[in-house]
């Protein structure tokens, strides 16, 4: 299929990009990379992506895997942003992506004393803003309140002692972050993007980049008319005029049955602070993550962040605080941060910083930082717009992405492949990864295509038979 990726695709791009010149250079394949790559090529540009590690290495899959209405940036002040995100989480679930992105029901459980009013205007507030997006009720209905006996009916792990009832909203949930930048991927693929993981860009110019093989070791120019910096929280190292201020996000991961949940998530007001909640997210897998901080990170950025005592003992407290069995860190199955490319504006907490997207121009290269992975198409058109390249527009609002139609097959597949659900059936989750989604290691399948790594102990347990099957699968393209 046209929107396969796998090894001897990728050996035939770097054959033909090693004498050829492509219109747009993309380096980075997160949400935004991947996404400007689609952008891009769907308007009739030729696209190369290049990617050091693999499709979503970074933080795109370190995300609470929340399509959101920009609640948050409302209670800020910034209204234009969360207007931005309530429409392009409408175009994910209704037009883009609706087999990747579910409606999410949220509760906010009231326990003595609260300021459920202020919390529940702030409700009705965001559901004005999915209206003013046109995304209809039925997608995403209304908040409402709900009687204690309602709540505990939703979330049967909730502390009884002083509950009232809660407040409850929707939001959009993705059944997984690493497989929306796999869609993406594919289907600028399918629009003849050539996408290459492993390969590290190591000096980049307005004019191309010199690139090395990181399977093979060998090194190739690849020439464009434009580039885009789509790095992330690396952008800074491409590009040295560009400042940013990590901001290190941690989350937990439990089981459902630990916490007492099943469909319904938490929106946990943290104690003492004003506008600022954590979250319990319940996932299909019967885990259950727990989020999010907000901290300032200095110094150099790790390829994968660190979860510190600091922020568990912090995330096991306030998830605690509405629960009927406190939980402890035996509760930890797992544990992961993601760190935020926020543009440096000056002084203050990285949690005042705006999460505005920025496109830049420095030394010929459009860089685009900042953002949320919700807002990832409308900061992959922005990007493209600044290249000056076309003067088509955008048109990935309207886009299908590879798995979007009816689908058939098993229910968990189906969740997560969509209308390919069927086909990965016949052939097993390995060998779809290897064969059409450019998994090159049993990392990228344990660790980015399935996510069964969030999980140490399971990972561990997969690893050996996932090594075998990736490693058959790969010697199969090489003979072919």
């Amino acid at each position: 299929m046209t929107t396969s990726l796998n090894a001897a695709r990728r050996r035939a791009d770097l054959d033909h990009l090693a004498s050829s010149r492509v219109d747009l250079l993309v380096v980075g394949g997160g949400v935004t990379g991947a996404g400007v790559a689609l952008d891009a090529a769907s308007r009739g540009l030729s696209v190369c992506l290049v990617e050091a590690r693999d499709l979503a290495f970074g933080t795109s899959r370190w995300s609470s895997k929340l399509v959101h209405g920009g609640l948050r940036y409302l209670a800020q002040g910034e209204v234009g942003l969360a207007y931005e995100s309530a429409v392009e989480r409408g175009i994910l679930m209704t037009r883009t992506a609706p087999h990747l992105v579910r409606a999410l029901p949220q509760l906010v459980p009231l326990h003595g004393r609260s300021h459920d009013p202020v919390v529940f205007a702030g409700l009705r507030a965001g559901d004005a803003l999915r209206r003013l997006a046109r995304t209809p009720s039925w997608v995403l209905p209304g908040p409402r309140r709900v009687p204690a006996v309602e709540a505990l009916a939703l979330a049967p792990g909730l502390r009884r002692a002083g509950l009232r009832g809660g407040l409850l909203g929707f939001d959009g949930q993705l059944v997984d972050d690493a497989r929306l930048v796999v869609a993406l991927a594919r289907t600028a693929a399918g629009f003849g993007a050539r996408v290459v993981t492993r390969a590290r860009v190591t000096a980049l110019t307005g004019r191309g980049a010199h690139v090395v093989d990181e399977l093979t070791g060998a090194s190739l120019e690849i020439g464009a008319r434009a580039v885009v910096n789509a790095t992330g929280v690396w952008a800074g190292s491409l590009v040295p005029g560009v400042r940013l201020r990590p901001s290190r996000g941690s989350h937990l991961v439990l089981s459902a049955g630990a916490v007492g949940l099943s469909g319904t998530a938490l929106t946990v007001p943290v104690p003492g602070a004003r506008n600022r909640f954590a979250l319990v997210l319940p996932q299909r897998d019967g885990r259950v993550y727990v989020g999010l901080t907000d901290e300032p990170v200095d110094g150099p950025v790790p390829d994968v962040p660190t979860v510190p005592r600091s922020d568990v003992d912090f995330l096991l407290e306030v998830a605690s605080s509405v629960l009927e069995r406190p939980l402890t860190t035996v509760d930890v199955l797992g544990a992961f941060a993601g760190l935020r490319p926020l543009l440096d504006t000056g002084d203050g907490p990285s949690a005042d910083l705006s999460r505005r997207h920025a496109v830049l121009t420095d030394g010929g290269v459009t860089t685009v930082v900042g953002g949320k992975l919700t807002t990832y198409r409308r900061m992959a058109a922005d990007a493209v717009d600044a290249t000056g390249l076309t003067a088509v527009r955008s048109r990935t609002a309207n886009l299908p992405l590879v798995g979007a139609g009816p689908a058939t097959g098993p229910p968990d597949l189906v969740a997560r492949y969509g209308a390919e659900a069927a086909a990965v059936a016949r052939i097993g989750e390995v060998a779809w990864a290897v064969r059409h989604e450019g998994a090159l290691s049993a990392d990228d399948v344990l660790d980015r295509r399935t996510r069964i790594g969030l999980v140490p102990a399971d990972r561990a347990a997969a690893e050996p038979a996932v090594s075998a099957a990736v490693a058959e699968e790969l010697a199969a393209q090489s003979h072919s």
